[in-house]
């Protein structure tokens, strides 16, 4: 099936490596990260997951800034190759506990050993986590909690920021004095794909989400995660959407939607519960897409206009359209300028705190990154533009379109909800922690001027 797979650091530096079949050269890792470089600096974007050097079909897929590589000479399904290159990352994450350069480095020798279980000469063995715990012996070594990145939005449940170590650790390693914790999580992450008009209204609005589990629960108990009783499946071209609340009751209409091959389906039709067996590991519970009608979390308004002969003016609102008890972080305001522009300046608004401003002079694009936003509150941003030839025509043509990144914690704009999460009792004192968390990210959410 592979011929080759590796993994490479954001540097190019090799970290594993196993060649199956002797097909390709042992210089691959190099002429891969080259091709995947320079694609990027000639101006063409992020190399695709697929493509063919001198015979060779690369596979790859990024993951925590590294680099997963399978290769083969003859043709092969790419899904199928790229679905396994996914699969070994959560697997490799599963049993480090966190996914990054220095674990790995740490852990080279149980990552081989996962490896030799998952592949066998090119071919897939298995991918279970819960499987590979009767063939993999190797205890992992934690990674310091002060070298890992910043936890993510999902960290957060309520009002409470849990350790690191429980986000972080290894689902098959035990705690000190060989116990385990008894611990689930279920998080709810939804990307945003938005696109405003130049005054305002929505054009296009889509919902890509997933219920995502961590289990490190013992035994394999018999999982069962309810949703909402008003899912459906499928549309019937109407809005029925309060925007009143993004916690509001009401139907929840899903487009469609895709299950692990875990997941028993029994009594979905009845009462929308999710039946799960073997739990060890990260896993999607459920994908689903929406493209119904909903609220989103952002107003953008941008305008652009002339202010004199070689001047120009850009005036950047973002209005938080969610409730006062939610917080929006890690917020990215991006808009393209005239090509002739050479030169920018910030005026932002008085008592803005932990904002930042640039101007990307390579490729003409002013940032705004706000650190967080309050619910129901509103900012503005205002930017002189010099620019260094007489202006022709209309200069909104030349800039734009806005776009905007960010991360909501206990968030939810398509309002499925885990209503409860029942795990089958070993003895009446068997009560694992149980965490449900919610996080609305961008995908695409941008507007036009």
């Amino acid at each position: 099936m592979i011929s080759q797979f590796f993994v490479l650091s954001r540097r190019g530096d090799n970290i594993v490596f196993r060649d199956y079949r002797g097909e390709v050269a042992k210089g691959s890792a190099e002429i891969f990260f080259r091709k995947v470089k320079f694609w990027k600096e000639d101006g063409e974007g992020e190399a695709p997951p697929v493509f063919n050097v001198d015979g060779v079909n690369y596979f790859h897929v990024k993951e925590a800034g590294l680099f997963f590589v399978a290769t083969r000479r003859v043709n092969v399904s790419p899904s199928l190759v790229l679905e396994l290159l996914r699969r070994i990352a959560r697997v490799i994450k599963d049993y480090l506990g966190v996914l990054s350069e220095e674990s790995l480095r740490k852990n080279f020798v149980l990552v081989y050993e996962l490896l030799d279980q998952v592949i066998d000469f090119g071919f897939v063995q298995t991918t279970s986590t819960e499987v590979l715990k009767s063939y993999v012996f190797n205890e992992p070594i934690a990674v310091a909690a002060d070298h890992l990145q910043p936890l993510g939005p999902a960290a957060i449940f309520m009002a409470k920021r849990m350790p690191v170590t429980t986000i972080t650790k290894s689902v098959v390693a035990n705690e000190r004095g060989g116990r385990k914790r008894e611990e689930i999580f279920v998080d709810i992450i939804e990307n945003l794909s938005v696109t405003f008009s130049s005054s305002g209204y929505i054009l296009t609005s889509e919902i890509d989400g997933t219920i995502q589990l961590k289990s490190y629960l013992t035994g394999n108990p018999n999982i069962r995660l309810a949703l909402n009783e008003e899912v459906s499946i499928g549309r019937d071209g109407g809005s029925t959407y309060d925007y009143g609340s993004s916690f509001g009751s009401g139907p929840v209409i899903l487009d469609d939607c895709n299950f692990h091959e875990s997941v028993r389906l029994d009594n979905f039709d009845v009462d929308r519960t999710l039946t799960l067996g073997s739990t060890d590991g990260e896993f999607p519970v459920m994908n689903y897409r929406i493209t119904q009608e909903f609220k989103p979390p952002f107003r953008i308004n941008a305008l652009v206009e002339e202010s004199g002969r070689l001047k120009g003016e850009v005036t950047i609102k973002v209005h938080a359209d969610f409730p006062s008890s939610i917080i929006a972080d890690k917020i990215m305001v991006q808009l393209p300028v005239p090509p002739y522009t050479t030169k920018v300046s910030f005026e932002l608004e008085p008592g803005a705190v932990g904002n930042t401003t640039d101007f990307k002079e390579a490729n003409k694009r002013i940032e705004w990154g706000l650190k967080k936003i309050v619910g129901g509150s509103e900012h503005t941003l205002h930017v002189k533009l010099t620019f260094a030839q007489e202006l022709r025509g209309n200069i909104t043509k030349e800039a734009g379109p806005v776009s905007m990144t960010f991360s909501i914690p206990m968030y939810n704009a398509s309002r499925l909800q885990v209503k409860y999460l029942h795990i089958t009792k070993k003895s009446k004192s068997y009560n694992p922690y149980r965490w449900v968390r919610y996080v609305t990210q961008s995908n695409s959410y941008v507007a036009r001027l």
